[in-house]
């Protein structure tokens, strides 16, 4: 199967002030647009055949600095959690809403308030679905040693990252998805393989080792690991710095 680099988009000033973004239509701010050129050389020597994005602005923005060269497909179901009643307002502020424990510690049972509110159950199953559908769609049309590009968002990210790693939907605030990070999976036919996890290094694509290879003892998987260094995630992934600095590849 193919191998998905799945991008967070660049910082925004929701993102540095501490807001919950959602799916406003905020841009990068200068820092944002800074980190999404910089991955333009990160990513230049890797094969992309397409890249597939959410249709917030910076999302598109940020595709547009990394890989200009590639081919962009909007994906709706790519798009940011609809946080209803929350969205625009200050984490430090939700952070005393009574529904911020839950989301904090049972996810799978929260739908966030207000007639635009979406479960966050939903938006990991649409989000899923979307990365499974374009990766099938991806290995069909160019081959099992493809490789394509996922821009969406932190929490969307997350979402696609537990699923990969079979966790539950409540355990994905233990994952982290900096700013610009990038993150690499390899479906197959009987499971998916982590590659790459908060990566901000230089990339480089090597063709895929056989999936027997991760039945072997110590084999690795190549992902960095990231804390946020609080127990409480930031709602919509936040601004960045998880506590251990840049991933050199």
């Amino acid at each position: 199967m193919a191998t998905v680099l799945l991008l967070r988009h660049g910082r925004t000033a929701a993102n540095a002030g501490g807001g919950l973004a959602g799916r406003s239509p905020i841009e990068l701010d200068e820092t944002g647009r800074a980190q999404a050129a910089a991955l333009a050389p990160r990513l230049a020597g890797v094969p992309l055949v397409t890249a597939v994005t959410s249709p917030l602005p910076r999302c598109r923005q940020t595709v547009a600095l990394a890989v200009p060269q590639a081919p962009v497909v909007v994906e709706e179901r790519l798009i940011e959690c609809g946080y209803g009643q929350w969205q625009g307002r200050p984490l430090a502020e939700l952070a005393e809403d009574p529904l911020w424990p839950v989301v904090q510690q049972h996810p799978a049972a929260v739908t966030f308030p207000g007639p635009e509110g979406e479960s966050m159950a939903a938006m990991s199953a649409r989000a899923v679905a979307a990365v499974r559908h374009w990766d099938a769609q991806v290995t069909r049309e160019h081959g099992p040693h493809a490789v394509w590009l996922a821009c969406s968002h932190g929490d969307v990210i997350k979402a696609i990252v537990a699923d990969a790693l079979g966790l539950h939907l409540d355990l994905f605030q233990r994952l982290v998805i900096d700013p610009a990070s990038v993150a690499a999976i390899r479906y197959t036919a009987t499971r998916p393989f982590l590659l790459r996890l908060g990566d901000t290094g230089e990339l480089r694509f090597d063709p895929p080792t056989p999936p027997a290879s991760a039945d072997r003892p110590g084999a690795d998987a190549g992902a960095a690991d990231a804390s946020a260094g609080e127990s409480d995630a930031p709602v919509g992934g936040g601004a960045g710095g998880g506590g251990f600095g840049r991933v050199e590849v």
